[in-house]
């Protein structure tokens, strides 16, 4: 089983997620129309409305989002006592996978946020919202339900928008009894002092927001591992997942460890949201069992889904499913490569402490006892690449009639298999030109042969390379196999 199917295994399992999330809901409106001119009065478009419509945003979209994917939810948050409050009251009540707790404040307007939208592009916002405290009431209320509540859950959300919320007695709630009852805080942070979320186990800020908290531009993995080493060191996280927009994501461990996730995303249509998506998916994921690095990688594909679409979007689990599996075939296609990349790439492993395996053979129609053969070979050695015959060079070894599948359907399914990093494809009879070019440090063959009959033992031995000679399993062959299909058509 690849990675990537393993996590697609791992989002069938969001279903048994229950989180709590906290936060400023809001409500996003959204205008859709044309532009065909430019106003007299003034050097702006003017939008012809053609539609309008609304949904939750804020921390209403972070619980949309957790149970698009499967998600239960308690969502604890505040409103106005107004029409829009009232309207977002109703967008919760017909979410069934939402369990609400919404606080009501009179004299404190409903946060709207209105997006005008032509061609696909955004051309304004428009903020209705106000930044005044709450009042001391509400504050204790929401404290002493985000205390209750977080003991109920797998895991919890803080998502911060700066409206009020999540006041520093609420996060200390939430975090404190989500601490002792063992339970993971995740932080959609605000602003610059991230020590209010001290003892959270990730924050997931993005560029802008971590270089303003840190003081540290972004630019590179180098800048983001630093300005994550950071807020960790000094704010009292555990981790820091930080999101970098066209370069993808990098999470930065307690530990030291730093995983840098290239983006998923195909092509950008709209930002919106797309945070709130990453939160969460990755707290439904670790609600569900997942690593956080596994949480990660399932939410940097989900975020790369999100962006694709207009609008505050939110990501189903066979979207997801659908994304996991399409780029592990473009993983597969992504571990062919010619000699020369090839040769690079087995020295930079060996530059980072990997000793480089190789094995080679024709792999058409693969079966069990290549498998056995590829997993003993990947046992000895960190990084397996794998020499494959070429077209003519099996039709030479061969026979007229193979090989069955072509190189390029053979490199794929190799190249799908968690055990194979590389995989070159050479047209002599021998992977002697191979192996002189690739230096691995171990070489493996079939226990079929003899050390003194593998071809290119006496180079690896040469340099003080290992031959490894893997055990067989008995009754496999492809040539049997193809014999036995051509007889049942007699």
């Amino acid at each position: 089983m690849t990675d990537l199917s393993h996590l697609a295994l791992q989002v069938e399992q969001l279903t048994n997620a229950k989180v709590l999330c906290i936060g400023d809901v809001m409500l996003d409106r959204f205008v859709y129309g044309s532009v065909n001119r430019i106003s007299p009065e003034a050097p702006i478009p003017i939008i012809r409305v053609e539609r309008e419509s609304a949904m939750l945003g804020g921390a209403g979209n972070v619980a949309r989002n957790a149970t698009a994917l499967g998600a239960s939810v308690q969502f604890l948050s505040l409103v106005g006592d107004d029409l829009p409050g009232r309207e977002v009251m109703e967008y919760v009540a017909n979410d069934a996978g939402v369990e609400p707790y919404i606080q009501t404040e009179r004299n404190r307007p409903t946060t709207i946020k209105t997006r005008y939208i032509a061609s696909g592009q955004q051309l304004l916002r428009s903020d209705n919202e106000t930044t005044s405290p709450i009042a001391a009431d509400t504050i204790s209320n929401l404290s002493a339900l985000a205390g209750q509540l977080s003991a109920d859950v797998e895991a919890i959300i803080l998502s911060d928008y700066g409206k009020g919320v999540l006041h520093t007695d609420v996060v200390a709630s939430a975090i404190n009894a989500a601490r002792a009852a063992g339970r993971p805080v995740i932080v959609d942070p605000k602003g610059t002092d991230y020590s209010i979320y001290r003892g959270a186990t990730v924050v997931t800020p993005n560029r802008a927001e971590a270089q303003a908290a840190t003081g540290i531009a972004v630019n590179s993995d180098e800048d983001a591992i630093a300005a994550a080493t950071k807020i960790i060191t000094d704010c009292g996280i555990d981790n820091v997942l930080l999101t970098r927009s066209q370069d993808g994501m990098t999470l930065v461990t307690k530990d030291g460890e730093a995983i840098h996730l290239p983006t998923e995303a195909r092509e950008v249509f709209d930002v919106s949201g797309a945070g709130d998506t990453v939160v969460a998916c990755l707290a439904a994921a670790i609600a569900a069992g997942s690593s956080l690095s596994d949480a990660a990688r399932i939410a940097n594909v989900a975020a790369g889904i999100v962006v694709g679409k207009i609008g505050t979007a939110i990501v189903y689990p066979d979207e997801l499913i659908s994304a996991l599996h399409h780029h592990d075939l473009m993983i597969g296609e992504a571990k062919l490569m010619p000699l020369d990349r090839m040769v690079d790439r087995a020295e930079r492993w060996r530059r980072k402490g990997y000793k480089v395996g190789f094995t080679n053979g024709c792999f058409d129609l693969l079966h069990p006892g290549h498998l056995s053969l590829l997993r003993q070979a990947r046992a000895a050695c960190d990084r397996l690449i794998v020499g494959l015959n070429s077209d003519a060079s099996v039709k030479r070894l061969k026979g007229e009639s193979r090989p069955v599948q072509s190189e390029a359907a053979r490199a794929a399914v190799l190249g799908s298999l968690e055990t194979i990093s590389g995989v070159v494809i050479f047209g002599e009879d021998t992977p002697v030109n191979l192996i002189s070019a690739i230096k691995p440090d171990i070489l493996v063959k079939g226990a079929d042969y003899t050390i003194d009959k593998v071809v290119g033992a006496d180079i690896v031995q040469g340099y003080g390379g290992k031959v490894v000679l893997a055990n067989l399993e008995d009754g496999f062959s492809t040539t049997s196999t193809i014999a036995r299909m051509n007889k049942g058509k007699d």
